[in-house]
C-alpha cells in the first residue's frame, strides 16, 4: 500500500480545503455532498452526536448561521492507498482562546470523495494548549 501518493493527496487535498469552503459559507447543500449518504456515517460535534446522513443533514439544516467562523492553524492529512485517507485539522473560532480539532475520515465512493467519520471537539484549558507550531 502507497501512504500519501502525491495524485491522491492533492484529491483529499482539495476535498478537505472545499469542505473548508463551505463550512465557513454554510453552503449545506455543499456540506452535505461531502458525506457519505448512508447509515453507517458519524459525526461527533462539539455538543452532539449524529448517526446516520439523515441525522447530519437535519443538524445542517436546524443550526441557525451556521459554523462559527474559525481560522485553520494547521492541516494534517494522510493518505493510506488510493481509497482512503484522514485529515486532521486544528483550527482556532474567533474570538475564542482554546483551539478546537477536526478529524475526518474520507473514502472514495462511486461519487467521489465523502466523509464516512467527523469529529469536532475543543481543547479545554485554553491557548496554551494550541498543538499546532
Amino acid at each position: 500500500m502507497i501512504i500519501n501518493d502525491p495524485e491522491v493527496l492533492a484529491q483529499v487535498t482539495a476535498a478537505v480545503d472545499a469542505y473548508e469552503t463551505a463550512l465557513m459559507t454554510n453552503d449545506v447543500e455543499a456540506l452535505d455532498g461531502f458525506f457519505r449518504d448512508a447509515p453507517e456515517t458519524v459525526r461527533y460535534g462539539v455538543a452532539e452526536n449524529l448517526y446516520g446522513f439523515a441525522e447530519i443533514a437535519a443538524f445542517r439544516i436546524g443550526r441557525a448561521g451556521g459554523s462559527p467562523l474559525r481560522e485553520r492553524l494547521r492541516t494534517e492529512i494522510t493518505t493510506f492507498g488510493r481509497d482512503f485517507a484522514i485529515a486532521n485539522v486544528e483550527f482556532l473560532r474567533t474570538g475564542a482562546k482554546q483551539p478546537g480539532r477536526q478529524s475526518q475520515t474520507w473514502l472514495r465512493t462511486e461519487n467521489g470523495w465523502k466523509i464516512v467519520s467527523a469529529h469536532v471537539s475543543l481543547l479545554q484549558g485554553g491557548a496554551d494548549q494550541r498543538l499546532a507550531p
